[in-house]
């Protein structure tokens, strides 16, 4: 796909920062976006704060891109009314926007938190119904559907990456499982600008060989991940909680957090 112009949100964030670097000089221009204030413009970026919540504003955001990676939203559990503005009224903000700037394609930066109160003794695809283990993970589903909508109806691709856990190194047992490295998201983020669909949801993880999760959509579509935690695995493996729940569901302490259900109804 060629592309002059790519936005980036979230540009502030964890995972927006390391793809800021990460991306420099791949696209002739990166709109780089943010709530938070960002560092200066660089050669072919273009700094804009936008708060995803006001309408206006990512009217005017979108004007001009051909592709967006919206990484932007709340990236973590919170109250209702933080959910609600910055993940769910931002994104229908984002996808109203670019329907009308004519956007081409999204790159959706979802959650395996969208599936997080599955149990870890079930392996599941892409075509898992959600499980949502938050309301946080509830709005990354209803994310997903919103890209649907728009990808069946309005004619944006849209690739959900059901990302696991993106950082430079896993941090405990769980992320043997779960990890993503860096180098590995970039790969799948070539996949959703480069391959040939109308919309699919992936999992956002490395060559684990513990991963819960059947990837072989995101394999079919071109993703070859280069890294694995396997070789963390020696010294991680013990490094569990000492929670029952948290320890059986993939969402982890998401899951466990306020839970008062019956954990024997997990699917």
């Amino acid at each position: 796909m060629s592309l002059n112009r790519a936005l980036l949100t979230g540009a502030a964030g964890h995972l927006g920062r390391e793809l800021r670097q990460r991306l420099a000089g791949r696209f002739p221009i990166l709109r780089l976006s943010d709530l938070a204030e960002m560092a200066p413009a660089g050669p072919g970026e273009e700094v804009v704060r936008c708060d995803l919540s006001d309408a206006a504003a990512v009217t005017e955001l979108c004007r001009g891109v051909d592709a967006i990676l919206h990484f932007g939203g709340r990236s973590n559990e919170d109250d209702w009314d933080t959910i609600l503005s910055a993940n769910i009224v931002g994104a229908v903000n984002l996808w109203e926007a670019a329907r009308q700037a004519g956007v081409k394609r999204i790159v959706f930066a979802s959650s395996n938190h969208v599936i997080g109160l599955y149990r870890r003794d079930t392996r599941i695809d892409h075509r898992a119904p959600a499980a949502p283990d938050s309301r946080y993970g509830l709005s990354k589903a209803f994310g997903e559907d919103l890209a649907a909508l728009h990808a069946y109806k309005h004619g944006i691709k849209a690739l959900c990456i059901r990302i696991g856990s993106s950082f430079a190194e896993p941090a405990d047992a769980r992320q043997l499982s779960t990890w993503m490295s860096f180098a590995d998201l970039v790969r799948m983020i070539d996949v959703g600008l480069e391959a040939d669909y109308v919309f699919e949801i992936v999992y956002g993880v490395s060559d684990n060989s513990a991963s819960w999760w059947d990837n072989s959509n995101a394999a079919r579509l071109g993703y070859r991940p280069a890294d694995s935690a396997d070789r963390f695995s020696a010294t991680l493996a013990g490094k569990k909680t000492e929670d029952r729940l948290t320890e059986r569901t993939q969402g982890g302490v998401f899951a466990s957090h306020e839970f008062d259900g019956d954990p024997d109804a997990l699917p």
